[in-house]
């Protein structure tokens, strides 16, 4: 009997023990189910995780490496180009090696195994932030022409000195004239420029002096205001220094940019000066875009197909790659001269050359021209200045795009090898630029007085912009 209870205890104990098991089990299962279910559903939010940020990085990509500028393979590419963010900057120095590395830092790294494209696509990214502000030798040819006035050869009467000389400053006096270059204001250095200018002329030259941008403010509730104040602070008449003086201190940078409005007012205002018997000269002095809704493009070629018929020079003082295009516009919409000019001094050399008209207009009307001999001698010097400038804009160019290469490889974008690879690409530059300036050097020298004509047209057909709108 004892034996018999023994036996039932042992085999209680041993069924307890079996469910004891078999219960763990299940819950091991059900743990391991679980655990199952969400190492399936893991992956998938994983994916769409990863998914999600390969989207982000496409579109940062594509945002990136999206409407880039084509490579130079031209010399006309290489003239019409824009100015890129850093150019003929110092992208070592410590201020601009910290912008560079903000503006990169969005820059996907270039992959291990690049293709031509790639690298291509790579180097215009580069190129865009670089690329530097070539000279176009059409803007010099222009200011040739405009040096030879007074010649009885040239083709357009514009040129031909009549009795009459008026001359009308149109000064961009709007809130961005108040930067500084070397401690003076803009607005400092253009008022010196015209005083030295208008206090050298030939007595008999009828000057005025139109500003715009003076009054009200940049604010949005200004505009009407500043917009419509375009005034004829001096002349028509001859140039007293006391008074003209007196006229420069009405006025201070402040508003809006109406350029439009104020070639439409400088157009009316010299309508009674016929170019029959005139000849008009006027000077565009801005810093910036039309910020007035007009159009100074439509009303520039208006103003130069009117009966005044001025010879339109447009000097761009320290613009951005968008005021340049357009003041580059405006100039070629009336077949005038455009100048881009960054300092005082610059500035004061473009008043100087009409300077120099002024006087032959002068030495004219006592029947002594200046030989054409003395032209050629100032175009020879124009020559080298615009291949110098080209020199070190090019030598500054292919440093820069260095610089970056060496920054983006210190970023990890880059590897040593892909590094390697994109100098070729720069070096295929660096050699368009030289053949170019070369080939645009030996062309200049080809002009001579008598031929001006016949050679710019083979200049334009070389270095042609006008296509480039």
């Amino acid at each position: 009997m004892q034996r018999k209870v023994q036996y039932r205890k042992l085999t209680l104990l041993i069924l307890l023990i079996i469910v004891l098991v078999l219960a763990g089990c299940s819950e091991k299962n059900v743990d391991n189910s679980t655990k199952d279910h969400h190492e399936k559903k893991q992956p998938k939010n994983e994916q769409s995780i990863e998914s999600s940020g390969n989207v982000s990085k496409q579109e940062t990509t594509t945002k990136i490496f999206d409407n880039l500028p084509e490579l130079p393979t031209t010399a006309e590419d290489l003239i019409t180009q824009s100015p890129g963010k850093f150019a003929d900057q110092e992208i070592l120095s410590d201020e601009i090696a910290s912008k560079v590395k903000e503006e990169i830092k969005d820059l996907p790294p270039l992959n291990e195994n690049p293709s031509e494209e790639e690298l291509n696509e790579y180097m215009k990214y580069i190129y865009s932030l670089v690329a530097t502000d070539f000279q176009d030798p059409n803007d010099l040819l222009n200011k040739w022409e405009f040096s030879m006035s007074g010649n009885p050869d040239l083709p357009e009467s514009r040129f031909q000195f009549k009795d009459n000389y008026n001359i009308e400053i149109i000064l961009d006096s709007s809130g961005s004239m108040a930067n500084t270059i070397n401690g003076k204001t803009m607005m400092e250095l253009a008022k010196e420029s015209i005083n030295n200018f208008l206090s050298s002329l030939p007595k008999e030259a009828n000057i005025s002096l139109r500003v715009y941008g003076h009054k009200g403010s940049g604010a949005d509730s200004d505009k009407a205001l500043s917009c419509s104040s375009i005034e004829q602070v001096y002349g028509f008449g001859p140039y007293k220094q006391t008074e003209f003086n007196q006229s420069l201190n009405k006025f201070k940078p402040s508003g809006w940019t109406p350029i439009a409005k104020a070639l439409e007012e400088s157009k009316q205002s010299l309508a009674k000066f016929d170019a029959k018997t005139n000849t008009n000269l006027i000077y565009l002095v801005s810093d910036g875009v039309e910020t007035c809704d007009g159009d100074p493009v439509k009303v520039a070629k208006s103003f130069a197909s009117s009966n005044v018929a001025p010879i339109i020079n447009v000097i761009g003082f320290n613009v951005d790659s968008e005021a340049q295009k357009q003041l580059k516009q405006v100039a070629e919409s009336a077949n005038g001269i455009y100048t881009t000019v960054t300092s005082g001094d610059q500035l004061k050399k473009e008043f100087q050359r009409a300077e120099e008209v002024l006087k032959n207009w002068g030495r004219w009307k006592k029947d002594s021209i200046r030989s054409a001999e003395a032209l050629r001698v100032d175009n020879s010097f124009d020559i080298l200045e615009l291949t110098n400038d080209w020199g070190y804009r090019a030598t500054r160019q292919n440093l820069n795009i260095g610089y970056m290469l060496s920054i983006l490889r210190d970023e990890g974008k880059i590897t040593f090898k892909q590094e390697d690879q994109l100098k070729k690409i720069r070096k295929n530059i660096k050699e368009l630029v030289i053949q170019t300036k070369k080939e645009m050097e030996g062309n200049l020298k080809e002009i001579n007085i008598k031929e001006i004509e016949d050679l710019k047209k083979k200049i334009n057909e070389k270095y042609n912009t006008n296509t480039q709108q």
